[in-house]
């Protein structure tokens, strides 16, 4: 476990776990201001449900799937005050702050899922895939990446001479989430009403622009703390990874902005596609090379969201798998360009093993989206009836609106 960790290393992890912890507020309205009025209250109640099941979930069994490490000792050997035999925790406490901060990562999987299944599938099936998700199947990936577990990063740095750089997760938080979704997506099917039969795309508009652009403010706030305090201590701490995740930000308003056509959906969105894409390699680029990033980040969400909507028929209704997949997958690669020496990073990286692992995550996310979601679909069902998607997830689960005032009038 952790040593020579201070207090101040505890209160640093702390406030990265509250920041990121603050970002499902932004997943949450960013949801609410997508969708329609009639499934409103079922976004927000969606992400703070999963974010319950996550945490017990990831405590019990999937913190100890990625680093070998169970809680199920007294208080006093967790807060490092004693020790027992199998067990040496951190003092302060220290190897608790690290779980709830690793846990806001975990927790993200089925945030970014909710988004693209909005508006049409079953509550409780979905609560199911979000424990299947975060006891197993995320912390199998994340463990592989962030511990050398099962020898695949040394077998790694065997064929390509350096390991998969992935520092605050790219591809194992947000590619895994992007590509379980497009699993669910495809599963699920559009919404009804999305598509005509001769294959022409209805128009289904956002809800609510302040709430959306709400959510995207709260995102690019929390990820200052999802990318610098992935340092994990006051030690590590890098102005470069701060720098860099402003600069990728901006580079994907910039190029949303303007591949956009002065959308404001894809111009929030385009900040969040710069932060997805610069997470794996913030800590070992230059800025420029994060803007960069970003900015191709934010134009490819554009044009892939636009195909897949209007050519694909891929009803992705916050587009998860163009911003969380594709940019993810961008951002994994481009660790391995913008990292280099030769482009003004810090070097330690293989374009040659960042793309395979890269690729590598998003094959195995995938399958497991198509495999929970699929022994859900096959068991109970997960999508709501025809019946219960034209009343609207909040009347037909929750049995109250948005506006209940309204309801009464």
């Amino acid at each position: 476990m952790s040593e020579g960790i201070s207090g101040t290393d505890v209160l640093f992890v702390l406030l990265g776990a509250i920041l990121v912890f603050a970002m499902h507020a932004g997943f949450a309205f960013l949801e609410v201001g997508t969708v329609r009025r009639k499934n409103q209250v079922n976004a927000l109640v969606k992400i703070l449900a999963d974010f319950g099941v996550s945490t017990v979930c990831y405590f019990f069994i999937g913190y100890a799937v990625a680093y070998g490490v169970d809680f199920l000792v007294n208080a006093s050997v967790l807060s490092g005050e004693t020790t027992a035999e199998g067990y040496a925790f951190a003092s302060n406490g220290y190897d608790l702050v690290k779980f709830f901060f690793l846990l806001t990562f975990a927790a993200a999987i089925p945030a970014i899922i909710s988004g693209g299944i909005a508006e049409r599938a079953k509550f409780w099936p979905q609560l199911a895939a979000t424990a299947i998700l975060t006891a197993l199947i995320y912390p199998i990936f994340e463990g592989i990446v962030w511990n050398g577990n099962f020898g695949i990063q040394g077998m790694i740095e065997n064929i390509f001479g350096v390991g998969f750089h992935d520092f605050a997760g790219s591809i194992v938080v947000h590619a895994i989430g992007g590509w379980v979704a497009l699993g669910a997506v495809l599963l699920l099917g559009p919404r009804r009403g999305r598509y005509t039969k001769d294959g022409r795309v209805i128009g289904i508009p956002p809800s609510n622009i302040p709430f959306l652009a709400l959510g995207s403010w709260i995102l690019c706030i929390g990820w200052f703390g999802f990318n610098v305090m992935s340092a994990q201590s006051i030690g590590g701490i890098s102005g470069l990874v701060a720098v860099n995740s402003l600069m990728a930000m901006v580079g994907g308003i910039i190029a949303a902005l303007v591949a956009g056509r002065n959308d404001p959906g894809f111009i929030h969105n385009g900040a969040l596609a710069g932060l997805v894409a610069v997470c794996a390699g913030s800590d070992i680029m230059h800025p420029v090379g994060a803007l960069t990033t970003g900015a191709v980040a934010g134009g490819l969400f554009v044009v892939a969201f636009t195909i897949c909507q209007n050519k694909l028929k891929v009803d992705d209704v916050l587009g998860v798998w163009p911003l969380h997949g594709l940019c993810g997958l961008w951002g994994g690669t481009a660790a391995g360009i913008f990292g280099l020496e030769a482009l003004g990073g810090l070097g330690g990286v293989s374009f040659f093993a960042q793309l395979f692992v890269s690729l590598l995550g998003c094959v195995y996310a995938l399958l497991a989206g198509f495999l929970v979601y699929g022994v859900l679909k096959a068991i109970s069902g997960i999508r709501l009836s025809e019946e219960n998607e034209f009343l609207g997830a909040d009347l037909s689960i929750h049995k109250i609106g948005a506006y209940p005032e309204e309801d009464v009038r």
